[in-house]
């Protein structure tokens, strides 16, 4: 087909010598074709990474089909499924936890000592240089077991205590209470599920406040605390971990339950009309968002428990170490350490909750969060 405009060859012969073309290269708003290649392997890389996730996908299904067939149907609410999430809360607390052990133990010794590293990153680089490897991690023994077992509890009582306390309530108070409701029953999941933290907890702290370590691992920390102080010994920072425990999980259920459904809100369509895979990005969003709110109300409950394992006097009553950390550190040292917590906990929170939810989709449960109201009774004519 012929070209619309003169080429240059006419635009010569019409206005004579005087007509340069001033560029013979491309224009600004011509297609490079020396780009082309690179076109390509960007294309070529999208339809790779689109055929990894289809059979990712198939063979996430294909596995979950399996487990269903073996447990059977596990009805929702029954005691199986109360088990289930019990063990999705094992897996979700226990694995994250733990990979954020280097952080948690920079936190950990800066809350004891703030003059002990000028930032996050000098202090990683002091710890390898001076413990290696190995160092990064210290405390992460106790540090899996503690939170396997926190949040096996965690979790599988939440579920059981929510449709309890729903149940006691009756459909239409505990949709309009709904807050309420997260509140309570994460409140009463995490004072059971600290009485398995806590002896872990004390350890990993011990572990990570000191340098060197005084253990050699967790079992050599149970032997160590038990000989010198008795069992007591393992608890005596309980009173301080409900204060930080039962805040942050109140928060992080009813924070996360409310999240999930504004968002949910404010997309288009329905919750159902989405796949599980998008449903667990939402959860791990709304996961992140409750973890920054987290990690800012217990973080001063967090500093004390710190500073209580470490500095602690044996047979020194509770209120009294606490008013001779409170004097020593003021109101400002109550907050050392919170950037670095926001970071850990957002992140931990986020992947837990995508992680559980994970597991609710193989089992075959609907994800956590957004449930539609109550139906309406109706009306009676007489």
């Amino acid at each position: 087909m012929p070209s619309l405009y003169p080429g240059s060859d006419i635009l010569q012969n019409t206005f004579g010598g005087s007509f340069q073309p001033k560029n013979n290269g491309a224009t600004p708003l011509q297609a490079r074709t020396d780009l082309y290649p690179a076109y390509s392997m960007v294309d070529d890389a999208k339809s790779k990474a689109h055929k990894l996730s289809a059979e990712a996908a198939r063979e996430f299904d294909a596995a979950s089909k399996k487990a269903q067939e073996k447990t059977g149907h596990i009805e929702l609410y029954s005691n199986q499924y109360f088990a289930a999430c019990t063990f999705g809360g094992l897996m979700a607390c226990g694995l994250t936890h733990t990979a954020v052990t280097p952080l948690d133990l920079v936190k950990t010794r800066r809350q004891i000592d703030s003059k002990l590293y000028k930032g996050n990153f000098q202090a990683w680089g002091h710890i390898l240089r001076h413990e290696g490897v190995p160092g990064i991690f210290t405390g992460w023994s106790p540090t899996f077991f503690g939170y396997m077992a926190q949040g096996a509890m965690k979790y599988g009582f939440y579920e059981y205590f929510k449709k309890k306390y729903s149940d006691l309530a009756g459909p239409e108070i505990a949709h309009k209470y709904k807050t309420g409701l997260y509140l309570s029953a994460s409140a009463s999941a995490e004072f059971l599920a600290d009485l398995a933290l806590c002896p872990l907890e004390a350890i990993k702290v011990r572990m990570q406040g000191s340098i060197p370590s005084p253990y050699k691992g967790t079992l050599d920390g149970f032997r160590q605390i038990t000989a010198k102080e008795g069992w007591a010994g393992l608890y005596k920072g309980l009173y301080p971990l409900w204060g930080r425990q039962i805040p942050y999980t109140m928060m992080k259920f009813a924070s996360f339950e409310t999240i999930v459904e504004m968002m949910y809100d404010r997309l288009p369509g329905h919750k159902s009309d989405y796949s599980k895979a998008a449903q667990t990005g939402v959860s791990f969003v709304a996961g992140y968002a409750a973890g920054i709110l987290c990690a800012i109300v217990s973080h001063p409950a967090d500093v004390m428990v710190s500073k209580l394992n470490a500095y602690r006097k044996p047979g020194e009553g509770m209120g009294a170490v606490t008013s001779r950390i409170y004097k020593d550190i003021g109101f400002k040292g109550l907050w050392n350490g919170l950037p670095v917590r926001i970071v850990m906990i957002g992140t931990l929170t986020g992947l837990q909750w995508m992680i559980y939810d994970y597991f609710k989709v193989f089992m075959g449960f609907p994800t956590t969060g957004g449930a539609a109201p109550p139906a309406e009774k109706p009306a009676q004519h007489t």
